[in-house]
């Protein structure tokens, strides 16, 4: 999240909320517009209580889903890896056809797929170089018992790395539903109505700022959080970012010059072909 950006709109948020709640004090009668001020403050707690129950609960959900997409990128990262290894035990040919279509994949992953992410443009696209793989793969016909286990064991990981990769991609264009924005913008107004009534022409005026400041400040924070968890992917202090992926190609590139193998992935450094 853009840190800067969320001062701003806390301190800009919260100065129009002041500014209201201190315009409307001046016509305001002592002692607030209610008669019954524990009446009042009942019905405010219920408000506040049902607003902040629904939030957290939202919030909850949303930070299972960016968690969620956190630990698919650090799985997908980590079985790409472990493909690399298992792709040395098929045939030679294969081996080193997938190795480097595997590297393509990650840079792939790092680069443009994670730019699409931070964009939200990402939408329903395979990476190409998954459906590479599955080309090669498809043509490989095991005749040792060593070459059929290591087949065997690149279609388990197939599998999981392409649920991993759809734990990391689920949340890119948000996971909260419009109407649930709408009744959270809705129940805000409310508070912010009802705190109004709460004008007393006979509190200081620094009173009345820090009864509403301080809701306001509370209410738009939480807003926010969940605006981040709502959108984990792209720039700014605690989104994520592709590190595990680019761990795992440093991780192969060092594999391959240990192992003594001769690849050239098909692929430039940002995953494009060639």
């Amino acid at each position: 999240m853009n840190v800067v950006l969320a001062a701003v709109i806390v301190l800009v948020v919260t100065a129009i909320t002041v500014t209201a709640m201190l315009l409307v004090r001046r016509r305001a009668p002592e002692g607030s517009y209610f008669q019954d001020g524990d009446r009042a403050s009942g019905v405010f707690g219920v408000l506040a209580t049902g607003f902040s129950v629904l939030l957290g609960f939202i919030i909850f959900l949303s930070f299972s889903s960016y968690d969620q997409s956190r630990a698919g990128a650090e799985d997908e990262a980590g079985l790409v890896a472990q493909q690399v290894q298992t792709a040395q035990f098929l045939p030679a040919g294969t081996a080193t056809r997938l190795t480097g279509e595997l590297i393509c994949y990650a840079r792939s992953v790092a680069g443009p797929e994670w730019e699409a992410l931070n964009a939200g443009t990402l939408g329903n696209s395979i990476n190409p170089w998954g459906a590479e793989m599955y080309k090669t793969i498809s043509t490989v016909s095991p005749q040792t018992p060593t070459e059929q286990s290591a087949y065997d064991r690149w279609m388990d990981q197939t599998s999981q790395r392409e649920q991993a990769r759809l734990d990391r991609v689920h949340g890119a264009e948000g996971i909260i539903p419009t109407p649930l924005w709408i009744v959270l913008a809705v129940i805000s107004v409310v508070i912010f109505v009802y705190m109004l009534f709460f004008a007393d022409s006979g509190e200081g005026t620094a009173t009345q700022a820090v009864l509403m400041g301080s809701v306001t400040v509370v209410i738009t924070l939480l807003l926010l959080l969940l605006v981040f968890f709502d959108h984990p992917h792209g720039g700014g202090v605690g989104r994520l970012q592709p590190t595990a992926m680019e761990r795992t190609i440093s991780l192969i590139d060092a594999q391959v010059k240990v192992a003594g193998l001769q690849v050239t992935p098909p692929c430039d450094d940002h995953g494009n072909r060639r």
